[in-house]
């Protein structure tokens, strides 16, 4: 399998490609601004480094020969989210997984209710559901990830995925576990297709959110 990592130079980005050499025998073509200098330690016969923005869709086209899955890891807005749509339409790309964030479904429950939307806003009204919504009315097998604040602990595997139409009451999940759920996903030993996902701790006791 060949797979396109858009914003690879970000740590989850870095993670899921880690991830990947390690567990597969997987093609990557890592894109993003001055990857070539920032993850040439990821150079070899199996990764291509690709310098480039997410206006610039005519150079991801380029590089999206012989890929069969892209992994979008940053939020990226409207435009942006259906530009690559339209090409990867173009191309017959069918897998596409994007990170968002939660609350665009007002599915954000419980005690992390409050603390969440007075922190963050009231994101059903922002772009970021139109980013959703414009994968959703999409022929592509999306995924979309709604991911809870990030922070670092290796080991730390615990995991809770809700779908759409179900609440949402974590807090925040590690870029470890993340970045190995995308790898699942981009492996098939986390099958979904189509759906809108939420990602965080399974725990039952929150309260306010600490950060590393």
């Amino acid at each position: 399998m060949k797979v396109m990592i858009l914003g690879a130079a970000g740590q989850i980005g870095r993670m899921v490609t880690k991830n990947l050499l390690e567990q597969t025998d997987d093609e990557l073509v890592l894109y993003g601004r001055n990857v070539s200098e920032r993850l040439r330690g990821f150079a070899s016969d199996l990764v291509s480094l690709v310098d480039g923005t997410f206006e610039e869709v005519a150079r991801i086209k380029k590089h999206l020969a012989g890929v069969d899955a892209v992994y979008l890891s940053f939020v990226a807005g409207p435009q942006i989210v259906g530009s690559l749509i339209k090409v990867l339409d173009e191309v017959g790309m069918k897998k596409f997984i994007a990170c968002n964030v939660p609350d665009i479904y007002q599915e954000v429950t419980g005690k992390f209710q409050a603390w969440y939307r007075k922190h963050t806003g009231l994101t059903w009204r922002s772009s970021r559901l139109v980013s959703a919504q414009l994968m959703e009315n999409s022929d592509l097998d999306y995924i979309v990830l709604r991911i809870t604040w990030l922070y670092n602990q290796d080991g730390n595997t615990a995991i809770h995925v809700t779908k759409k139409v179900e609440p949402f009451t974590e807090s925040q999940i590690t870029r470890q576990v993340v970045a190995q759920f995308v790898t699942d996903l981009l492996t098939g030993k986390a099958d979904y297709h189509r759906e809108s996902l939420g990602i965080g701790e399974p725990n039952t006791d929150w309260e306010k959110p600490s950060f590393y």
